[in-house]
C-alpha cells in the first residue's frame, strides 16, 4: 500500500524536474543498499532497494536524498539549485500534488463505474423513527416523525449525510432544524461521544445524537466524466478537511493520541481492508494518498512543506536563507519528523494484541 504511493510521490517530482531539464543522480525504489539496478543515457540511477518503505529521487547537486544542497561543490548546470524559484517550487509540489491526483483518479472510477449515490425518494428521508435507550436528541425536545432537514444550516437531503455531520464531532453542540408538521424548529442538540469496533477489532470514537430513521432506498446515478471528476475532486477535498479537523481534536484534547497511526497500522489496515474485496482496498488507499499529500505539505522543514515555506520567504525577501540557516532547518525538521515517525510506531506497537490492547 506505502510503498508504491510514496514511489509514485517522487515520481511526480522527477517528471516535473524533467520537464524543467533538471538531472537526476537516482530514482530509487525503497531505501538502504541497492539490490538491482541500471543507468539510463541521462546518468539517472533506476534502482531497487533493500528496505521496500517507499523511494525518493536525488536530483543534481543534492547532498542526499533529503534534497539539501551541498556546500562543498558549486552546482552543475542542470542542478536543481540553478532553477528558478518557481520551477524549483513546482518541482517540490508535483510530489504531494500527485498523490492528490491519485485519490481524484480513484473516486473519478468508482463514481464512473458506479455513479453517484443519491435517495431514491428524498422526501423519505431523514424522519426520525425511534430514539436510542440514552438519546441527546430526545432530551433536546426532538420527537417521532420530526423530519431533520439542516444541521447549522447546512441541508441534509439524505441520512448518510446526517450521520456524517454529527460523527466527526464527539462532544459538539448543533443547531438541528425539523420540520414538524407544516413548520420548522430549531433546536440544539449535544452529540456524545461513542465508542465503535467494527468486525476486526479497530476502535474509533464517533459522536451521536442517538436517533434512528426508516430504512430508505438508494440509486446510483450515472455521472460522465466532468461530473465524475467534480464528485471526486470534492470527496478528496472533503477528506483534506476530515484529516485537519481530526489532528485539531487531538491537539485540543477531544480525540486520544492513539488514534494515530504509523506503518504497522496501515500494514494491518490494508490487510484488512484487503481482506474486503478490491473496492475497500483502492478506497482505503485514495485515503492514504490523501494523508500522504497533507503530512508533505506540513510546513517542516525536510518535507516538501518546508520546502515550499522557504520558497515563500525567498519570494518575499527577494534572497534565500542563509545556507547555515537552513542547514539548522533542515537538521530541526528532520528531527522533528524521525520524532513523529518514532512517536506513532511507539503507539502502533502499543495497540497490538500481543499487548493486550
Amino acid at each position: 500500500m506505502l510503498g508504491p504511493l510514496v514511489v509514485v510521490h517522487e515520481l511526480g517530482h522527477y517528471l516535473v524536474g524533467r520537464w524543467f531539464g533538471v538531472g537526476a543522480e537516482a530514482f530509487s525504489v525503497g531505501f538502504g543498499k541497492e539490490i538491482a539496478g541500471y543507468t539510463d543515457k541521462r546518468g539517472t540511477r533506476w534502482k531497487l532497494s533493500m528496505l521496500p518503505f517507499g523511494g525518493y529521487v536525488q536530483f543534481k547537486g543534492d547532498m542526499n536524498p533529503a534534497s539539501m544542497p551541498d556546500p562543498d561543490n558549486p552546482p552543475p548546470a542542470d542542478a536543481f539549485q540553478t532553477r528558478p524559484l518557481w520551477q524549483k517550487a513546482l518541482i517540490v509540489a508535483a510530489g504531494p500534488v500527485t498523490n492528490v491526483l491519485v485519490a481524484i483518479a480513484i473516486y473519478t472510477a468508482f463514481f464512473m463505474s458506479f455513479g453517484q449515490p443519491l435517495p431514491a425518494d428524498p422526501n423519505d428521508e431523514n424522519y426520525i423513527a425511534a430514539f436510542a435507550e440514552e438519546s441527546a436528541a430526545r432530551e433536546a425536545g426532538l420527537e417521532i416523525g420530526d423530519r431533520v432537514v439542516a444541521i447549522d444550516g447546512e441541508p441534509m437531503s439524505a441520512f448518510r449525510e446526517l450521520q456524517q455531520a454529527v460523527m466527526l464531532h464527539p462532544s459538539r453542540t448543533f443547531a438541528v432544524t425539523v420540520e414538524r408538521g407544516s413548520s420548522q424548529q430549531t433546536f440544539d442538540v449535544t452529540s456524545r461521544p461513542t465508542e465503535i469496533e467494527d468486525s476486526f477489532g479497530n476502535k474509533a470514537i464517533i459522536g451521536r445524537i442517538g436517533i434512528e430513521t426508516n430504512p430508505t432506498e438508494t440509486r446510483f446515478e450515472p455521472v460522465g466524466l466532468s461530473s465524475s471528476v467534480g464528485l471526486a475532486t470534492q470527496e478528496t477535498a472533503d477528506m483534506f478537511r476530515i484529516i485537519v479537523l481530526g489532528i485539531k481534536q487531538i491537539f485540543a484534547g477531544e480525540r486520544s493520541v492513539q488514534e494515530l497511526g504509523g506503518p504497522i497500522t496501515i500494514a494491518k489496515v490494508s490487510g484488512e481492508r484487503m481482506s474486503l474485496g478490491w473496492l475497500e482496498f483502492t478506497s482505503f488507499a485514495a485515503l492514504i494518498s490523501i494523508n500522504l499529500a497533507f503530512i508533505n505539505l506540513l510546513p517542516i522543514p525536510a518535507l516538501d512543506g518546508g520546502h515550499l515555506a522557504f520558497y515563500a520567504v525567498e519570494a518575499i525577501r527577494r534572497k534565500p536563507a542563509s545556507p547555515r540557516s537552513q542547514e539548522l532547518a533542515f537538521r530541526t525538521g528532520m528531527a522533528i519528523v524521525l520524532a513523529l515517525m518514532l512517536f506513532v510506531t511507539v503507539i502502533d506497537i502499543a495497540k497490538l494484541p500481543l499487548w493486550g490492547g
